[in-house]
């Protein structure tokens, strides 16, 4: 692979609660998958966070979730499909209106926590979101776990679906994210998640966490913004990728 897109998770702060240095992981990123209020931000987060986006050269996507402030939108919600589509869209349009004021746009959406976990294998949660990507009129490409339902469900509506890779993150044999709730389920040393993410982006491959090989057709790779470390490994990331040959841009 000769260029691969590095995105993060950003504008998670909430008030005066700061989460994460989205300045700083600007620097090395090329997409920004800024949140939409409804597990993370708020109006003036999502302002500032474009428009640092929109400086730094970064593209911006909607990090759309379930209505879940309290659990950081790592909560899986039994709502019906309706709603989450009329949610994912209220997202869309908001965040679009933040971006344009900000000189930019929403080029792409990504899915978030419980909501990305859930609609790898969940019918109609899945159907929901690519009908809410729909519906917004533009046909944003949409970012999601290689092998979901989701993603399957995006190709059929017409939609480009973008498989990724998460740098900071376990996986099991079956392709899945280890569940944060269990120990090693977070990864924080820049060197480890570097050399991880080079043979990604050169082989086409991740170690799962019980040493068996992972086929990992991505074209993004994301370092979670709240994650301890994240600066480090993002630049450490970027520098190993650039130091094998491969360059950094945005697939959007």
């Amino acid at each position: 692979m000769s260029s691969i897109d590095l995105n993060s998770d950003v504008g998670e702060s909430f008030g005066n609660w700061t989460m994460g240095d989205d300045a700083a992981i600007f620097q090395s990123v090329s997409s920004a998958n800024v949140a939409c209020g409804f597990h993370a931000g708020d109006p003036s987060t999502m302002g500032r966070t474009c428009r640092d986006a929109v400086a730094a050269g970064v593209v911006i996507g909607a990090h759309v979730a379930y209505r879940d402030l309290a659990g950081f939108g790592r909560r899986f919600l039994d709502c019906s499909p309706t709603e989450l589509a009329d949610d994912v869209l209220y997202q869309l349009g908001a965040l679009d209106a933040v971006a344009r004021a900000a000189g930019g746009s929403i080029r792409y959406v990504k899915p978030h926590g419980a909501l990305y976990n859930t609609i790898v294998h969940h019918e109609a949660h899945a159907q929901a979101v690519v009908d809410a990507v729909k519906a917004f009129g533009t046909d944003l490409p949409l970012l999601l776990l290689p092998g979901s339902v989701a993603l399957a469900r995006a190709e059929a509506a017409g939609l480009r679906a973008v498989a990724e890779a998460f740098a900071d993150r376990a996986y099991n044999p079956d392709g899945t994210l280890v569940s944060r709730r269990e120990d090693g389920a977070v990864l924080h040393d820049p060197d480890v998640v570097s050399a991880n993410m080079v043979r990604l982006a050169t082989e086409g491959t991740l170690t799962a966490r019980d040493g068996s090989t992972l086929d990992m057709p991505a074209e993004s790779i994301c370092l979670h913004g709240d994650t301890t470390g994240a600066v480090a490994m993002a630049a450490a990331v970027r520098k190993g990728l650039e130091d094998a040959g491969v360059t950094i841009g945005s697939f959007a």
